[in-house]
């Protein structure tokens, strides 16, 4: 059936667009910091391993409620390696970086998400699509703290 919820469908369209590479995004830095929770080494690792435990929990749940809005809006969500790698932004380390670069590199994949997000705003607005805007505040919130909180950890 088609779509009738009030939001142009070219509008749609371009939301979705914008939260496939949110959805791209938010699992590729999902995976890293679940494979940082597995590694991480050395004096902070109590503090880190279980700071990234909370995390990568954090960006499952994220993956399902932006997966779940795109389809809300009448389009198919992408959920393959290959379709994220296509649409990330987020690159993969090489190697096992240190403790200090795990988290150097998850501040860039937290401020990179908040980007992202705050780019769907003004397609979102213009639509007022109150939905995805909220869902966009609420990933901006927790990227931009997580970011900071890690950020802190580094002199």
């Amino acid at each position: 059936m088609k779509v009738n919820i009030g939001i142009d469908e070219n509008e749609r369209k371009a939301i979705c667009d914008g939260l496939a590479g949110l959805l791209a995004d938010t699992y590729t830095l999902y995976l890293k910091t679940h494979n940082y929770h597995w590694n991480v080494t050395g004096p902070m690792f109590q503090t880190l391993h279980t700071l990234f435990e909370a995390q990568y929990v954090e960006l499952a749940e994220a993956v399902d409620v932006i997966a779940e809005r795109i389809r809300a809006l009448g389009e198919f969500a992408p959920g393959s390696y290959k379709q994220f790698a296509k649409l990330t932004s987020i690159k993969e380390a090489d190697g096992i970086p240190t403790a200090e670069e795990m988290i150097k590199d998850l501040v860039k994949g937290q401020e990179a998400i908040a980007k992202i997000a705050r780019s769907i705003v003004p397609v979102a607005d213009k639509s007022s699509d109150e939905v995805t805007l909220d869902l966009l505040t609420q990933r901006m919130t927790v990227h931009e703290k997580n970011a900071w909180m890690l950020r802190s950890l580094v002199a």
